[in-house]
């Protein structure tokens, strides 16, 4: 029947941070109400997510997940990219919130995942796909890199997607060198999310982009994964600090 819709009905410790954050993301409020019990509805596009708060509620504990399939995945992260970036001077990778990196497939983003304020896990797909579209289609680093994303992006293990690559790595020291350069940015962006140094994985990437034709969407990637580093990381990666800019 034409008009039916599903609302995901996800928890939250304080409205206003929820609604604050989902603002940044694009959506609007289409529904608040404060007593006796603050709830609201957010809406974007085709999109509704009701939030409730509870007393007490903690996000790190949060269970809450919401599948929703998108036309286009690449276009919807890059908008909540720069709306996150607006509202928070930067884009959060890591903790909660936190936005993860599109899941791709043949250069074309399938898929990615929000942390919301609440804990809760939004995962988006592209119509029509699933996490195990490439299930079985690649072999070697390639397989090793659909299976570390799937323990860091959908199941939020990132130390354990870190050692996954960490073994494919080692694996295939003869993969194709995109698929090289594929792991060594995921790599970065897994430990940047750990608090651990990125920046030799940084460095090792953009030396493959240099020695190799990789093409426009890995030089995208690669300023794509640069921006999610701290400045100390890049200050360590370029040999310079904030003082190399100040006149003696």
């Amino acid at each position: 029947m034409s008009g039916e819709r599903t609302y995901p009905v996800l928890p939250c410790a304080d409205l206003d941070d929820a609604l604050a954050f989902y603002s940044a993301l694009g959506f609007v409020v289409s529904f608040q109400r404060r007593r006796p019990n603050p709830c609201a509805v957010v809406e974007l596009d085709d999109i509704a997510i009701h939030l409730f708060a509870m007393a007490g509620f903690d996000p790190g504990s949060s269970y809450g997940s919401a599948i929703i399939t998108v036309a286009e995945p690449g276009a919807r992260h890059e908008a909540f990219r720069a709306g996150l970036r607006e509202r928070y001077g930067k884009v959060p990778v890591k903790g909660i919130p936190r936005l993860l990196p599109p899941r791709r497939k043949a250069g074309t983003a399938t898929g990615f995942s929000v942390v919301d304020v609440g804990g809760n896990w939004l995962r988006f797909y592209r119509d029509g796909s699933s996490d195990d579209d490439t299930a079985g289609r690649r072999s070697g680093l390639g397989r090793a890199i659909d299976v570390a994303a799937r323990q860091g992006d959908a199941r939020g293990d990132d130390a354990q997607a870190i050692a996954v690559l960490d073994a494919g790595l080692l694996r295939h020291p003869d993969a194709p060198r995109i698929e090289v350069f594929e792991a060594l940015l995921y790599r970065a962006d897994l430990r940047v999310r750990t608090g651990v140094d990125a920046a030799p994985d940084l460095a090792a990437a953009s030396a493959l982009l240099a020695e190799h034709r990789l093409g426009a969407e890995a030089e995208r990637a690669l300023k794509r994964a640069v921006e999610t580093v701290p400045v100390a990381e890049q200050q360590h990666r370029t040999g310079r600090s904030d003082d190399d800019e100040r006149p003696g």
